[in-house]
């Protein structure tokens, strides 16, 4: 059979299938590089703002937290489905057909709720799409996962082109959330920001709220995860925001996270908003959560997406609303500077 995730409702229609098959909606200002083909559809260059739906594949073995890909080691080739969280179709629809059919999605969910993620660098539109159905999966999501994806180069090598091109997307980002908040039914959204996607997704909900208070009682969490945002800065002038704006905001930071180490030193030696160890922000009104402790990959900057312990936190705090003093896989930490939490060894 084949398993069709409508929001992440999985139901089984047609032929005999051994994986999942997870809609996901999307928003992009990624140029079309070749609309004859899924891959790639959407390359790295700037373009006009664009919607549409994608579908992602999910493999009956799936394990929580892998994002299984062809391996050499394994004499793994080619995608296959059956074995890989694969991209397998877009549909790329008009703005009006985009916003009535995610409507008509999110009304059929229990509690009208959806998730905006919007990934980091070194990211491709394929890459954010697999990530989000597989992180729609693993949190058991009820609801509409959604993603944004702006045009990084997706190359290690291209930090700074990708730095300018997440700044020019940030009034996409903002315009994009208000029609999301406008046009989508949805009366439950989680906003989730993964390293130098934070710079856009906090800027928007902060001029989002501001300019249309009411839209505040939608937004039930703000996630932003390892945030490459000088720490200085987030200090100073974003925390203060957020807190204003009235969601509840979970920062996640790691001092094992080698992409945010790697930034510190490109930017002068000034922390980063993800780094934790004598960097740690602690702040009133953000639950900030050391990672640290969590096993990881090699660069151990994924892993809000790759690690069981913090999607098993994430998915408390999303499916049943609980703060982090009532998670049980997390601990209380006092210090000079206030309270935080880390994850229990």
């Amino acid at each position: 059979m084949l398993l069709v995730g409508c929001a992440a409702t999985v139901r089984m229609i047609g032929a005999e299938q051994n994986y999942a098959l997870i809609e996901v909606f999307y928003a992009t200002d990624r140029k079309i590089e070749n609309s004859a083909k899924v891959k790639p559809y959407f390359g790295s260059a700037r373009g006009e703002l664009s919607y549409g739906t994608a579908y992602v594949s999910i493999p009956r073995d799936h394990r929580m937290g892998e994002l299984e890909s062809p391996s050499i080691w394994r004499l793994e080739f080619r995608e296959n489905p059956d074995k890989h969280v694969v991209l397998m179709d877009i549909a790329n629809v008009e703005k009006d057909s985009y916003f009535k059919t995610l409507a008509s999605r999110i009304n059929e969910s229990d509690k009208k709720s959806a998730f905006i993620y919007v990934h980091g660098y070194n990211v491709t539109f394929e890459d954010a799409a697999r990530r989000t159905g597989q992180m729609a999966y693993d949190l058991g999501f009820d609801g509409v996962p959604v993603f944004y994806s702006w045009p990084s180069w997706g190359s290690t090598s291209k930090y700074t082109f990708d730095e300018a091109n997440i700044k020019w997307a940030e009034s996409n980002v903002r315009g994009f959330l208000t029609d999301f908040l406008s046009h989508s039914d949805a009366e439950n959204v989680y906003l989730i920001a993964h390293s130098m996607g934070n710079r856009a997704l906090t800027r928007a909900y902060i001029d989002v709220i501001k300019s249309t208070p009411s839209f505040g009682s939608k937004i039930k969490e703000v996630i932003l995860a390892a945030p490459d945002i000088d720490a200085d800065v987030f200090k100073r002038d974003i925390a203060p925001a957020l807190a204003e704006a009235g969601a509840p905001v979970t920062l996640y930071a790691s001092s094992e996270d080698i992409p945010l180490k790697a930034s510190r030193a490109v930017h002068g030696g000034h922390p980063r908003a993800g780094d934790s160890g004598g960097d740690l922000i602690v702040v009133s009104g953000i639950e900030t959560i050391d990672a640290s402790a969590v096993d990881s990959s090699f660069l151990g900057h994924s892993y809000y997406a790759d690690e069981r312990s913090v999607l098993s936190d994430m998915f408390y705090m999303i499916n049943h609303g609980l703060r982090a003093n009532e998670r049980s896989g997390l601990k209380e930490v006092d210090s000079a500077e206030g309270q935080h939490w880390e994850f229990k060894k």
